[in-house]
């Protein structure tokens, strides 16, 4: 029985299998596929990495306009996180105050990434981010606002974006976007290709 975690995944697969033909007798298993088939194939994975880019997007706009609210008190920024639960559309805020209240910020990162690992491999949300301010370099006082994010269907980023209080109101810089390993749905790329989950 498969893991129900596994869902968006394996609707994707068996999409892409769908619109494969079962071999005939005179088929032999290393046929190619006609430019046809595998022209169906490459359309119906595109819409899943449309959507999966769609959720992140949704995700991260949120994720960052809620964040954005206490990077202009006087309080410490500390980090937060959100995720997309399995419904694809409702984003949910995690809260772990009560377990982390004088947990330093970079514990709290990893409290985040173990909490959304959890749900992530039960297969409970499709996306996750993360986000957590610092220094840009160590002899500067210039801040920036970090997003992680991760998707089910392998997209994995980090975005830099700095900023600055202007008037009593958060100015973003050009963000600078980096591919980040897996950390929340798998381990590495090669679970994805392996569907390890």
């Amino acid at each position: 029985m498969p893991h129900p975690g596994k869902s968006l995944l394996n609707a994707i697969l068996v999409t892409a299998f769908a619109f494969t033909p079962a071999l005939s007798a005179e088929e032999t298993p290393g046929a190619k596929m006609s430019q046809e088939q595998e022209l169906a194939i490459k359309q119906e994975l595109s819409r899943y990495a449309v959507l999966g880019q769609r959720q992140i997007l949704n995700l991260t706009k949120q994720a960052t306009d809620e964040y954005s609210e206490t990077l202009t008190d006087s309080a410490p920024n500390m980090p937060s996180a959100w995720m997309l639960l399995e419904d694809g559309s409702t984003i949910k805020r995690i809260d772990l105050d009560g377990q982390a209240e004088d947990a330093p910020a970079q514990i709290r990162i990893l409290m985040y990434r173990a909490a959304l690992k959890s749900v992530a491999r039960r297969g409970k949300i499709h996306a996750a981010t993360i986000l957590y301010t610092g220094k840009l370099r160590e002899d500067s006082d210039d801040e920036a606002l970090v997003i992680e994010y991760e998707h089910r269907l392998g997209i994995a980023g980090n975005k830099v974006i700095p900023y600055q209080i202007e008037n009593g109101k958060v100015a973003y810089a050009e963000p600078v976007t980096s591919e980040k390993p897996f950390q929340i749905f798998y381990d590495s790329k090669a679970d994805i290709k392996g569907g390890a989950n």
